[in-house]
């Protein structure tokens, strides 16, 4: 007790100096670039339509609403669907896009937010392209072209040939 009564005041500043120590540290300040890459942790999953039991459920509630209030809830499907040229993508050709079509994919926005799961899933239904979507970067391209980033794609993978 004596030793704390005699030195008190050491034991205040060391105290004092290691709150400021810790409140006046430099902060980690990180910011992300469309030119970094995108690691697995870090991917963005766009909810869609038909994701598990609580997807469906979501689905059915919105094509409701939208009967009750007579509100559009989905793109007119009649006719051709719109679709974005599958081509432009680095390492697909017209029968690896037919492949696409055949799949259900019609849109960069589709690919590009497919998760590594179903890029599995779906190389299994390739036969011949079999590999292709990861060896070739398919999603990370189509991520750009969905953001209509084409300055970023085209630095990342070369220019755009159309």
């Amino acid at each position: 007790m004596d030793l704390i009564r005699d030195y008190w005041w050491v034991i205040v500043i060391v105290v004092a100096l290691v709150l400021a120590f810790i409140l006046m540290r430099p902060k980690q300040r990180v910011t992300l670039t469309d030119s970094a890459p995108v690691r697995p942790h870090m991917q963005h999953s766009k909810p869609r339509e038909g994701r598990g039991i609580a997807g469906e459920a979501a689905a059915a509630a919105s094509d409701v609403t939208g009967d009750i209030f007579r509100a559009p809830v989905h793109r007119a499907l009649e006719g051709k669907v719109p679709s974005d040229d599958l081509c432009l993508l680095k390492g697909v050709g017209p029968k690896f896009a037919d492949a696409l079509h055949a799949a259900g994919f019609y849109n960069f926005e589709q690919i590009a937010g497919l998760s590594a799961n179903e890029v599995e899933r779906l190389d299994a239904q390739f036969g011949a392209f079999r590999g292709r979507i990861a060896r070739d970067r398919i999603v990370e391209q189509a991520d750009y072209l969905a953001r209509n980033d084409i300055d970023g794609f085209e630095q990342r993978f070369g220019k755009l040939t159309s």
